[in-house]
């Protein structure tokens, strides 16, 4: 397995790890519609933490939304991808993606359309209409959609039970003094003896995640190295990081100046709808 391969798959089991990390299935707790505005105060991470969840537009009125599609591309560097149609259904968190191209993460050797739906409890593969049985096939896909759906509820999931957070001070990068979190969790909630650390770079002015470091002990990443830097779309009242790049360092400890992996959203539509059933029907 080559290195951008690998590095693709590891960011896709890193990013299911984090949506696991509380009670599976479990939604961002639903907060009174009329509280106030939460005040983003440097040095306070709880508060900086809610004052982003409230700037990206809020769970409430992601909820309100019921679902949401877009077009999504995956690419590495060394120009394979995989594209899809994804939909997702905020109340249950059932997860759904139509590949016609898969090069990377997505049964990559096979030829065909492929289906993925995560419905909430269990996970399903379809090649070409028929259901795949290899195991891997199927966890890989659980990871994908678990994964994916995570990207677009991160700001709500970062005040979910068992996060623990702590703010690290300001450090400056291109102009930006940017406020540091550091993200833990609970090993009580998640249950594993090992958990994932993020360092978050949080804009004071536009309140939004910019970019951030993680871990990967599950792999043997011990310390948050491997960065990722995003950017933002408001779409109907949601800030969604519609760009989304990530890089791992050199040997020397350096970056390099292209990024490793792109995800980019796009044509993205709400409240579409969707029912466990109809979320599956495609337009040919």
């Amino acid at each position: 397995m080559n290195s951008v391969n690998t590095i693709s798959i590891l960011l896709c089991v890193v990013l299911f790890s984090s949506c696991s990390k509380v009670e599976k299935n479990k939604a961002p707790i639903e907060t009174d519609k009329t509280e106030p505005i939460p005040k983003y105060i440097s040095g306070n991470s709880d508060a900086i933490l809610k004052a982003v969840a409230f700037e990206s537009g809020g769970w409430n009125d992601l909820l309100s939304k019921k679902d949401i599609e877009y077009h999504f591309e995956y690419e590495t560097s060394n120009g394979k991808a995989d594209v899809s149609i994804e939909r997702y259904v905020f109340s249950d968190e059932t997860s759904f993606g139509y590949y016609k191209k898969h090069e990377v993460n997505v049964l990559p050797n096979e030829v065909g359309d492929v289906i993925q739906l995560f419905n909430g409890s269990s996970t399903k593969t379809l090649l070409n209409k028929k259901p795949v049985k290899d195991s891997v096939a199927i966890k890989t896909a659980e990871f994908v959609r678990r994964a994916l759906y995570f990207w677009v509820v991160m700001p709500y999931k970062l005040n979910d039970p068992g996060v623990i957070s702590k703010f690290l001070g300001k450090e400056k990068y291109n102009g930006i003094d940017y406020d540091k979190i550091e993200i833990t969790y609970d090993s009580k909630i998640t249950k594993k003896p090992e958990n994932d650390i993020y360092i978050l770079y949080i804009n004071p002015i536009t309140k939004q995640i910019d970019r951030f470091y993680f871990s990967l002990p599950f792999f043997g990443v011990n310390a948050p190295l491997i960065l990722a830097e995003y950017k933002y779309k408001n779409i109907k009242g949601q800030n969604l990081a519609t760009n989304r790049s990530y890089y791992l360092p050199n040997a020397d400890g350096s970056y390099p100046k292209a990024p490793s992996i792109i995800q980019k959203m796009s044509n993205v539509k709400f409240n579409n709808g969707f029912t466990k059933s109809s979320i599956q029907n495609i337009s040919k």
